[in-house]
């Protein structure tokens, strides 16, 4: 297996399983950040036109992570939350209509649409695990009233892959609007939006992309760009951007149109620097070293008599989350001990979840799963 840790300093009492939740910054992020607040406490803006050119940088390396069209598609937004709400809010509904999710949503891909119910949407969360084939459970709530589903490519706390092409191809069959949640795995394999035929993707940047808290991307389908009634207005979401003296104005005809104002330029830097980094080892590399980490706990978990996994170990039904279970154990207690050891991972559903990303070493698996026992 390929060695990529050159390219991160974590340190050494640390065993990092938990980029699901928040990921470190690889050194080019770190030194990017570096970079730009010295040039910032130097010499203040002067650099502004450079700056641009770093965000410009952005949208083109999230077009290519996506495989957007264009980077004409791609609006740089605080997080997964508030592009969800941009659709939520942006679309017309109408008395009766429904929404299709399932039952394993991270909230932010749950409450959103919950709270259109006050204007008569209905909220249909789909059991995942009722059947074998978690995407015809999906279709099968929908109706001739369905007018979105919105589903995660990766459910947070069982790690179960979705299989979005089958979802876009029905959903397009349909005139059903397809939003995907790709925070649990942009940046840890490849992502095509338009062969999911996806209207919508969003996603933190904080993740699996190994960038900042507080910056994410959000695609829109250009044929739907215009049915988002726009909720935030502000100088940055204009077309004629710049031209301050101009009073008469229209939204740009770009998912910039999302933006309202100033942008997250220390962000734009950190998340330029760790892209760049993922697109050069390449998305192909990059989610098979994770496919491969998360299948060999996988199967040392499976091979313990007191460990029992909680994933779908189907390889098409994997990504990064690994999610199990100690027998007779107090997960609440052995997680706080984990974490104290300098293991990091997260407790989600009454489960122990391990999220490893490409870099991590083979040692450091092994390492944890011993010191659980």
């Amino acid at each position: 297996m390929q060695d990529f840790s050159r390219d991160w300093q974590l340190d050494d009492a640390l065993i990092y399983l938990n980029h699901a939740a928040v990921s470190p910054w690889p050194i080019p992020t770190q030194q990017a950040v570096a970079r730009f607040a010295e040039e910032n406490s130097r010499t203040g803006s002067q650099r502004y036109p450079f700056w641009l050119g770093v965000e410009n940088k952005l949208r083109q390396q999230a077009a290519k992570l996506l495989n957007a069209p264009t980077a004409n598609d791609i609006a740089l937004v605080k997080n997964t939350s508030e592009g969800l709400s941009f659709i939520a809010y942006g679309l017309s509904w109408q008395c009766g209509d429904n929404i299709v999710i399932s039952n394993q949503e991270f909230p932010s891909n749950r409450v959103v649409w919950e709270s259109l119910a006050g204007i008569g949407v209905e909220i249909r969360q789909v059991d995942l695990l009722a059947g074998p084939n978690p995407e015809h459970a999906l279709t099968a709530a929908c109706d001739q009233n369905t007018r979105l589903l919105s589903i995660s490519s990766v459910q947070f706390a069982s790690g179960l892959r979705m299989l979005l092409d089958p979802l876009g191809e029905y959903c397009r069959r349909h005139d059903i609007l397809f939003c995907v949640d790709a925070i649990q795995s942009l940046g840890a394999e490849p992502f095509d939006v338009q062969a999911c035929q996806a209207d919508f993707v969003v996603a933190d940047g904080h993740k699996w992309m190994a960038g900042p808290e507080g910056l994410g991307i959000f695609y829109v389908r250009e044929n739907v760009r215009d049915r988002l009634r726009l909720t935030q207005f502000g100088w940055h979401m204009l077309e004629d951007i710049g031209n301050y003296d101009r009073q008469d104005w229209e939204p740009a005809h770009s998912a910039r149109r999302f933006e309202c104002g100033s942008p997250n330029m220390l962000g734009i830097h950190a998340l330029q620097a760790s892209l760049n980094l993922l697109l050069t080892i390449g998305l192909d590399k990059v989610g098979q070293a994770v496919r491969e980490n998360a299948g060999y706990l996988m199967e040392r978990i499976q091979q313990h008599p007191r460990l029992e996994l909680v994933s779908n170990s189907q390889p098409e039904r994997f990504l990064g989350i690994v999610s199990f279970r100690v027998k007779q154990a107090d997960h609440e207690q052995l997680y706080r001990r984990l974490m104290q050891e300098g293991v990091m991972c997260a407790l989600r559903h009454g489960a122990l979840r391990f999220s490893p990303h490409y870099y991590t070493p083979r040692r450091q698996l092994d390492e944890a799963l011993e010191r659980l026992l």
